[in-house]
């Protein structure tokens, strides 16, 4: 935890329940403990590579009637780039035609991102200032798949502020199709030749054979 994110994080009344429950000092103590430079957090390369795997995150903006609005956002393995070190972004796919999250941004550019790893069971947490780029040719081919089956209508770029690293308590381990295909395929694999030396023996019974 970095001092920056203590600072946007842990509000006075954020630290008034923290002392009711007993944490407040602990948090305090990391807090003092954490990297002594002033400003924004640098994404480190343990950031990037965990991002590089990642085909998900929620975003969370606030809208002007003050609610905030959280959204999940998918997209190909690494379809989040780290641009350099305090800024990330993304192509932003078309979705339902609301814009909720996009016209949030017009007016209050404070964003909040958990970047999930199921399997892994890891949370990264991101504060940042993010912006839409509609017009930007070369950013946008930087952040497109082209393997990827989206319409892109822009960018989004983040100015990272502050990330920590959550504990994994509570976080369900669970696994798109890609992760277990390896252990499906080696499961047919067993079970094909399971099945035929079924088919084998089944045949040879029925040929009167009393052995191999």
């Amino acid at each position: 935890m970095s001092k920056h994110y203590a600072e946007i994080a842990f509000t006075a009344p954020v630290a008034d329940v923290q002392e009711l429950h007993g944490s407040q000092r602990f948090y305090a103590r990391r807090a003092a403990q954490a990297r002594p430079e002033e400003g924004p957090d640098a994404i480190t390369p343990e950031v990037r590579d965990f991002l590089a795997d990642r085909d998900s995150f929620y975003l969370a903006t606030v809208g002007e009637t003050g609610w905030p609005y959280v959204q999940f956002r998918g997209g190909p393995p690494g379809f989040v780039h780290v641009l350099d070190e305090h800024r990330l972004g993304w192509a932003d796919f078309r979705g339902n035609l609301q814009y909720i999250s996009t016209g949030n941004l017009r007016a209050d550019e404070r964003v909040a991102m958990i970047v999930m790893d199921y399997p892994s069971q890891r949370r990264l947490k991101i504060f940042g200032h993010a912006r839409a780029v509609d017009v930007d040719a070369e950013l946008l081919a930087t952040l497109t798949h082209a393997d990827y089956d989206a319409v892109v209508e822009r960018a989004v770029v983040v100015t990272v502020d502050a990330f920590d690293w959550n504990c994994p308590q509570h976080i369900t381990a669970r696994y798109t199709l890609a992760e277990l295909e390896p252990r499906l395929s080696a499961l047919r694999g067993r079970m094909a030749a399971l099945e035929s030396e079924n088919a084998e023996l089944r045949r040879r019974l029925s040929a009167g054979e009393n052995r191999p």
